[in-house]
């Protein structure tokens, strides 16, 4: 009978713990619907004076500065045909402060020509993204080579001299090359499917307790 007892519990504890982690991704489910309206909203915004505004992640800008095309960065990435290239990353001063801009995708056989160095610093329209910590699995970056694969601050000071903001600018525009990547607010969100496997667990656990217990009893 204590046996009984206890596996009963051990069930009913296991079908809670599956329980609120179904419930945690409900609330992960609605945080992430309301980020996603969020950024779709900032998106559709008129670009905004970047030295009067407030940063935030996804705000749309205007801007000019003086960019270092002798420091920028070569950042590994695939473009959305998926072929391998670099994500041109420079450093931009505006106001006295200090940002990186991503231009945009080229393919290898450009990278350090001239032709990609053309853009008017007088008018650039771009959207603030929140700089991400980089991922440990990926290659350590190649400083000599300007071979980059995450943009590592402790790398970017080393290779520039210079800290930057925390905010990365993304150039928006019809340049051809670099391409410019299109900003949108496409992110993962498989939070109601982790629900549903949550919750789909518990019930086919408690309803084959159920069975064997209604048969031993």
């Amino acid at each position: 009978m204590k046996k009984k007892f206890l596996f009963s519990v051990f069930v009913y504890l296991i079908i809670l713990i599956l329980l609120s982690l179904g419930f945690w991704q409900i609330y992960r489910l609605n945080w992430k619907l309301d980020l996603i309206n969020q950024i779709e909203s900032s998106l559709k915004n008129d670009p905004v004076e970047l030295v009067n505004s407030d940063k935030k992640n996804y705000l749309r800008i205007k801007t000019s500065g003086k960019i270092s095309f002798e420091k920028q960065i070569y950042l590994y990435n695939l473009n959305k045909s998926g072929k391998p290239g670099f994500e041109v990353v420079s450093p931009i001063k505006i106001n006295n402060e200090n940002f990186l801009i991503n231009r945009g995708w080229i393919p290898f056989e450009k990278k350090d020509l001239l032709e990609i160095n053309l853009i008017n610093e007088n008018e650039i329209v771009g959207t603030l993204m929140l700089q991400t910590k980089p991922s440990s699995f990926k290659p350590k970056n190649d400083l000599e080579k300007n071979y980059w694969f995450t943009l590592n601050r402790e790398d970017i000071f080393k290779f520039t001299g210079n800290k930057f903001s925390e905010y990365v600018i993304y150039l928006n525009g019809d340049y051809e090359v670099p391409k410019p990547r299109v900003i949108t607010a496409k992110i993962s969100n498989n939070h109601k499917k982790y629900a549903i496997t949550w919750f789909s667990m518990a019930i086919s656990i408690l309803l084959i307790y159920l069975y064997f217990r209604k048969k031993n009893y």
